[in-house]
Parts: C-alpha cells; structure tokens; sequence
C-alpha cells in the first residue's frame, strides 16, 4: 500500500521545477483570495527560490504536497499547518488549478492526508477555515463529513467586502466512520 498514491492522484514532495507552475497560479488572484488573499506579483526568480527552499525542508507534521494527475499533470497543491501533536489537532489547507476542478483531485487529497494524520500520525482531530464566499469549498467538506462548527464575523477582507470566516471541523472516528478508503 502506498499512502500517497490514489485511484485519480497522486502526492509528491515539492521540487525545486515546480516553480514555474506555482508562479502561473499566482497570477490567478480568484484563486489566491479563496485560499488566503490576492497575493503580490512575485519574479519568476522569487518563485525559484521558494520552491528550492520548500523542497530543501526535512519531512514532518507540516508539510506541502504537489497533486498530479494520472497523467503526471500538477493539478494543486494540499499543505498542512497548526499541527499540534500535544493536543492532536491539525488544519490543512488545499488547491486545485481552475483547468482541473470538479474532478474529485481535492476529495481525494483530502482523504489521503487525514488518514495518514489520523492512522499513522494519531492525531486526533482537523480544523479547516473557509471563507464564506467559497460556497464550493463548504460544499466540498460537507460532502467530506465536515460539521460546520463555528463562524468568525467579519474577519476576512476580500474584494473590499468583510467575510466571515467557517471553520469546519473532523474527528478521527468521524472520518473512519465516513471515509473509509479501501487498503
């Protein structure tokens, strides 16, 4: 079995060759605002040198995975953060290129990330924060298993509105209940 290799995708580490795809997703800023906001335009060569740090960092808890397709394509990328091994608490945070969504690449990212926390990391629940204006995100971890467990107000400033921020939230026997993958 191989945690990292699914039915449509599959999980890689960064490489430093990356960066000409991440740069191309940086000037998406649709993209850029759901996951955090419109970010700055960066060279080319700054993308470089993120990718050649990113793919310098030893393994641990936090971590950032390039999504490819069956085909080899870079589809997205899923990163985990706030992993906290003392309470068991982790969030995560994915994307998907516009060209390859509604394909099911996020679901099943997702799916191979909280196993490997919950299985083999043993943590014991993930947070994840969604914009209010992401209706398809909201969507997608509802149909995960996801419960809506709380609403920030007004904390997100987008587009020159305040959105409230969701965060949804999975326990481990929630997603072995729900999620199940086959070995």
């Amino acid at each position: 079995m191989n945690y990292w290799q699914g039915k449509n995708i599959r999980l890689r580490a960064i490489e430093p060759s990356d960066a000409v795809s991440f740069y191309a997703w940086d000037q998406d800023s649709d993209m850029g605002r759901y996951l955090d906001r419109v970010w700055q335009p960066v060279s080319l060569e700054s993308q470089k040198r993120w990718t050649e740090r990113a793919s310098a960092q030893e393994p641990g808890d936090e971590f950032f995975f390039v999504i490819e397709n069956q085909a080899g394509e870079t589809v997205g990328s899923i990163s985990t953060h706030h992993c906290d091994r003392r309470t068991g608490i982790f969030s995560y945070g994915v994307a998907v290129q516009v060209d390859f969504q509604r394909r099911g690449y996020a679901s099943e990212a997702i799916r191979m990330v909280l196993r490997y926390f919950f299985e083999e990391l043993r943590y014991q629940k993930v947070n994840v924060e969604i914009h209010s204006d992401n209706p398809a995100s909201a969507h997608l971890h509802e149909s995960l298993g996801f419960q809506l467990e709380g609403r920030v107000r007004r904390s997100v400033y987008s587009g020159g509105l305040f959105l409230d921020n969701l965060i949804y939230g999975m326990t481990a026997e929630e997603f072995r209940g729900t999620n199940q993958t086959p070995r």
